[in-house]
């Protein structure tokens, strides 16, 4: 696992930024206002005025802590990144991700 991301919340907004070897991008995730499904997206997540992804509110079967399940894409991207958002105790989100096998 690794943290690739840091965040806060400003506005009722999350952001920060990802950062990876090739990856040094500011991300904001805007809230989802037009949830009409259950399975719809808590969150849209862009970089400047493009949308790149979407964060769906999670509960942990084995903490029972609450995070956020995080899909990033791009074209330029070789694949999708998945990765959780997860709330810290000093009111940050840490962005970890792991390789899926």
């Amino acid at each position: 696992m690794a943290t690739i991301g840091t965040f806060t919340t400003k506005d009722g907004k999350i952001v920060g930024k990802v950062r990876t070897l090739t990856l040094d991008a500011p991300l904001a995730f805007l809230p989802n206002e037009n949830r009409e499904a259950a399975d719809a997206p808590a969150y849209r997540i862009f970089c400047g005025k493009t949308e790149v992804g979407a964060a769906w509110a999670k509960t942990s079967d084995r903490t029972g802590r609450d995070y956020f399940s995080v899909r990033l894409d791009d074209p330029s991207l070789p694949a999708p990144i998945y990765a959780s958002l997860i709330a810290q105790d000093d009111g940050s989100h840490a962005l970890i991700w792991s390789r899926r096998d």
